[in-house]
């Protein structure tokens, strides 16, 4: 059974990683790409970039429709406070995951729930540690042909083949290594007036 909340729902964003971890839910939403910007600020922290980056998400849909609630998210990978995003080429996430190997990335994931017309604005972040196996080159280049995980921060696809990247996860939210954090979201959710259960 499906639950169809008082207000729309939109997700501001077109991840389908993300659709597929709200579609748990069993709530009717829709999706719509968000307009932002996601280049780091000047000495801008990993943590705030994903925190600063969900909200802005959240906001550029909620503009749009002041009387949805609008759910925002963003990961970034955190290693040792340099920002790793989306690596958008072969290329470049053989040097991310080249970097990563053998050691501990921390991987901010944030969600920020918006509803204008309520005035209701939250954000919570995830914080995920994640151990690297120490990947040989080959073991990467097998992995990066078999997944191509080019939109993924950090490289890292843990839904898929990038599970065998990893030698430990530590983390109080399973589904906020994929890119939404659920717990947390349905916490703001909750609060901001949508029914789950």
């Amino acid at each position: 059974m499906t639950y169809t909340p008082l207000r729309p729902l939109i997700l501001a964003s077109t991840s389908v990683y993300r659709r597929q971890l709200l579609t748990r839910l069993h709530l009717t939403f829709t999706v719509m790409a968000s307009d932002v910007d996601e280049t780091p600020q000047p000495g801008e922290t990993p943590e705030h970039l994903a925190r600063r980056l969900a909200l802005a998400k959240a906001n550029s849909v909620a503009r749009l429709h002041p009387g949805a609630v609008v759910i925002g998210s963003d990961q970034v990978a955190d290693l040792n406070g340099q920002a790793l995003g989306k690596p958008g080429t072969h290329a470049r996430a053989v040097t991310q995951l080249q970097t990563m190997r053998g050691k501990t990335v921390v991987f901010q994931t944030a969600v920020a729930v918006v509803c204008l017309e309520s005035g209701f604005a939250q954000t919570e972040l995830a914080q995920i540690k994640v151990k690297f196996r120490p990947l040989s080159d080959a073991q990467i280049e097998t992995y990066l042909l078999a997944e191509q995980p080019y939109d993924c921060a950090g490289s890292a696809k843990s839904e898929g083949l990038g599970i065998a990247l990893l030698e430990h996860i530590d983390n109080d939210d399973p589904t906020a290594l994929v890119g939404l954090p659920l717990i947390r979201t349905c916490s703001l959710l909750e609060a901001a007036g949508v029914r789950i259960l």
